[in-house]
């Protein structure tokens, strides 16, 4: 599940608690947090779908196991 971008679930990615944080190329705050399952890459790609645009993730892994991932669209 896409977790939206806001101070308390910014607060729970600084806790620990989500796995990922999901940024997009065009702005420096997080889009939102997820756990990095099948279910919310599928959510991704539906999101994409609806905009109309590709979808192209870029996967960086941190020293503490969490990841960010960068959403290109085109």
């Amino acid at each position: 599940m896409i977790h939206q971008y806001s101070n308390a679930t910014q607060t729970r990615w600084d806790k620990g608690e989500f796995k990922v944080q999901l940024n997009t190329a065009s702005s420096s705050r997080p889009m939102g947090f997820c756990d990095g399952t099948a279910a919310d890459l599928a959510e991704l790609q539906q999101m994409a779908d609806a905009e109309n645009t590709s979808l192209r993730i870029e996967k960086k892994l941190l020293k503490t196991g969490r990841e960010i991932w960068t959403l290109h669209g085109a």
